[in-house]
């Protein structure tokens, strides 16, 4: 059974870069699951300076927005999985469903969250799984901004309860919210 280690924080609070040094601590091959569609030159650029801080650090690199969990099964060969993030996944997943005209509901994103956590539960190794937390903010003015903070709150409480480890970081600094390995 695999180690899951959930890293919350704001934006821009460090946990992506501390998550990276977590698993560049650890032995085995690592391996990065991008969950951010590139749709624009801002978001290209930043993907570029996170693929650049990885290079010669010995990661692997799969690309996946949507089907997070599958992505972890297929990566069993990987000691190490870092998953950055979920937030992006959760955006994506409800964008397409919105896109196809159907409903994603706190429901729906609890049922793809069940599979994501069995599939990181199967996993021969840790995976460390980064996520922004939306619930300190201002309540959203419009239907979809709340029904993706929604999701997203649902989906960090199951990935939060399913993990072993979980740390909040705030300026850099990684706070230890729960340990129960």
């Amino acid at each position: 059974m695999a180690e899951i280690h959930l890293i919350t924080g704001g934006g821009r609070s460090g946990k992506s870069a501390f998550a990276q040094r977590l698993a560049e601590s650890l032995a085995g091959p690592r391996a990065y699951i991008a969950t951010c569609p590139v749709i624009d030159a801002e978001m290209a650029e930043r993907v570029r300076r996170h693929q650049e801080a990885r290079n010669g650090a010995g990661w692997e690199t799969i690309e996946e927005p949507v089907d997070l969990a599958g992505a972890i099964s297929r990566a069993g060969a990987f000691r190490v999985l870092l998953v950055d993030c979920l937030t992006l996944w959760a955006n994506t997943r409800l964008y397409e469903a919105e896109r196809q005209g159907e409903a994603f509901s706190e429901e729906s994103m609890a049922a793809r969250c069940r599979e994501l956590i069995e599939s990181c539960r199967a996993h021969p190794g840790t995976v460390l799984i980064v996520t922004n937390e939306v619930g300190m903010g201002i309540i959203p003015e419009n239907a979809m901004a709340r029904r993706f903070r929604d999701c997203s709150g649902r989906m960090n409480q199951l990935v939060a309860a399913a993990a072993g480890l979980v740390t909040f970081v705030v300026s850099g600094i990684p706070l230890e919210l729960k340990k129960s390995l």
